[in-house]
This record gives structure tokens, sequence and C-alpha cells, in this order.
């Protein structure tokens, strides 16, 4: 995609790009659909702590999984939490891209204001039913499909899935509903190419649950031990069976769009076996199966999950050098609680008193917004 004079078209996004999911996947792939080119700026720890509260992973974190989404082409470190027309220009970007929510500075100043003044600010239609704000909810509360509060359980399906319940109102953005997953979106998450026939397959498999810098690394070095890399995913029953304490945070849909969302990834199967079989080896002509370095949980049946690849002599143990696990970031965010928790409720209000400012604008001036959904 080429401008009228035939210049390449780089697009502008930013954003704190904390536990990146696939709602901040879908804004980026819609964005670069826009043009030919994307930059991502990420916000330093610093800014984030100053305007929204503590992150839940550090800078380096972040920079490391924006790099990891395969519609990126570059990364900016340490991008202004303002979005000015010096930064589009700095980086030839004609425009810039961010969802239908708004973010705001501490003094609930609209981050975008200077971009949109210009005219050079456009919107993608935001993925509903997640947001960091939501994910931080579910870890706090750590269940999958309701909220205990004592004694009293709290519907999702009713309620919507922030952890700021204590608020009254809830923001529209970040206390939303249930993610509602469609073949569409996941079409539009994958590559859709099939293996050449020359190609080294590479099966891994696993929960792959709140996807964070260890299982980027991982898949790096598992794509390295060949040309197409296929990702099994277990259903969350499953899960939950070898990890228990209502694992997994996210549910298999969730977790499919953010497995399909890292440029080391060629394929994944939904609800792939635990125990893997010689006819799901012949059926997708695995070469090598590789699994990270942390300990396997056997088979209902007690044996290994890996039994049939090790006996053909098709499996490998792979050390990412991250130690990351799904676990670890939930210790990180027990640890903090009482930070987290008034993160949330503040920036709950934040949004709720934007929104309401937004809506009188839109009611004065007339509601001419355009929202793209690609």
């Amino acid at each position: 995609m080429q401008n009228g004079k035939n210049e390449i078209v780089n697009v502008w996004c930013d954003g704190c790009y904390d536990m990146v999911h696939f709602g901040h996947a879908n804004s980026l792939r819609q964005a670069k659909a826009l043009g030919d080119r994307l930059i991502v700026g990420v916000h330093t720890d610093e800014e984030i702590a100053k305007h929204k509260g503590p992150p839940v992973f550090t800078e380096e974190e972040r920079y490391k999984m924006v790099r990891g989404i395969k519609w990126v082409d570059e990364v900016v470190e340490g991008a202004p939490y303002v979005t000015t027309l010096e930064t589009l220009d700095k980086y030839n970007c004609q425009f810039c891209v961010h969802g239908d929510d708004i973010t705001v500075t501490a003094d609930g100043v609209d981050t975008y204001h200077l971009v949109k003044a210009a005219g050079r600010y456009k919107e993608v239609k935001r993925t509903q039913g997640v947001s960091t704000t939501d994910l931080v909810g579910r870890m706090l509360l750590l269940t999958r499909s309701h909220f205990r509060h004592g004694d009293k359980e709290y519907d999702v399906e009713k309620h919507g899935s922030s952890v700021a319940s204590k608020v009254d109102e809830k923001s529209p953005w970040t206390g939303s509903s249930q993610f509602l997953p469609t073949s569409r979106k996941i079409v539009q998450f994958s590559d859709g190419k099939s293996p050449r026939p020359n190609d080294r397959i590479v099966y891994v498999d696993g929960a792959f649950d709140l996807f964070h810098v260890g299982h980027l690394d991982f898949l790096e070095k598992a794509r390295a031990e060949g040309d197409y890399l296929i990702v099994g995913l277990h259903t969350d029953p499953v899960v939950n069976r070898y990890k228990e304490s209502n694992y997994p945070i996210m549910n298999l849909h969730e977790r499919v769009l953010s497995v399909l969302a890292c440029k080391y990834v060629s394929e994944v199967v939904i609800g792939a076996p635990y125990k893997i079989t010689k006819n799901l080896l012949d059926h997708f002509n695995v070469h090598i199966v590789c699994h990270g370095a942390t300990p396997i949980p056997p088979a209902e049946d007690g044996s290994s999950p890996y039994s049939v690849p090790q006996d053909l002599d098709k499996f490998k143990i792979i050390h990412s050098g991250n130690t990351m696990t799904t676990e670890k970031i939930v210790e990180r965010i027990i640890l903090h609680r009482l930070e987290f928790e008034s993160r949330n409720q503040k920036k709950e209000k934040k949004e709720i008193a934007a929104y309401e400012a937004f809506q009188k604008t839109k009611a004065m001036n007339g509601n001419t917004d355009i929202v793209l959904e690609l």
C-alpha cells in the first residue's frame, strides 16, 4: 500500500503493551493493514508508573514481546506517553493509529489530542473482552469463569470481567464483557500458509497461558529447529488437570489468538491431545517434537505424554535461557496485590470520566466518528 506519491506508508502505534495479549495484537494487525510498515513506540516503566500505575512487566520484557508480534516492523523504545507530531515526523509516519478507547495522562488529558487536532490520527476497532486491567483482575482472583467474593460468586457473563468490582460503575473499555471468538478472527490472525514439501516441521504443545517472554524465547528456539512450527494448545479442562488451582487464566480461544500472533508460529492445533500419538506425528509430518526445560506432568494413565516421539527419537528438550513462567507472573501480581488493585480502580474511574466527557463532546458536535474494523 503506497500513497499518491508512490511512497511507503509508515504507520505509528504506541502504548504500554503490558502483558501483551491478543487485543494488542489485533489492534496492531489492523494498524498494519492501513499502511506498509508498522512502527510501534513502547513507553518506559517510569512513564507508565507516573500515568497509569505499576506495570506488570519490565520495559525490556515489553520491548521484546512487541518485537515478537508478526505485524510489527520496528519498535521504538521509550516512546513519549503523549504522542506528538515531532514523534511522527521523526519516524516518517504519516499518521498514528489507536483503538476506539481513550487513554489519558495522570491529569486526565487525552494522550492523542495533538495528533487528533492535526488530522493525523486514525482509529481501529478495539477487541472487546480483554485488557491488561482485566487480566490483572483474573490473576488477583485466580478464576476462569467467575469471581468469588467471600461466599458470593461474581457472574462474568452478566457483569463483565474487571477486578474493579468495588467500583459501582465500570469503564466501557476495560470493564467490558467476555471475549467472543469467531472463525473470521482466527483466519485474520493466521498466515494460512501450508508447509512446503521439503520443510522440516517442528511440533510443540502446552497451555501457553498469559503468553509471555518465556514462551516467546522458547518458540524462537523451537522454530530454529526447523522451517515450520506447529503449536498444539491444550483445552481448558486438560490444562486445569495438570496445573490445577483454576488455571488457565485465559481460555482456549484467547490462547489460540495470542500464540497465532507470534511471528515464530506457523500453525496452531486447537485442543491438541495431551499425549502425543503416532497418528498426530504422521498427520502433520512432524520431524521433531520439542519441550522446554520445565517439569512434564504425566498423562492420565501415568505415562509420559511424549513417550511416542521419545521412542521414535523425535523428541528434544530445549533450553530457552528464560525462566519466566505463568506462575511467576501471577506471583508478581499477588505480591503487589494492593498496588494493582489500586491501579485498576483508579484507571477505571479516569476512563469513566474521560468517556463521559467524550460522549458530551460527541453530542455537541454530532457523531462523526469513523472507526475501521479490518
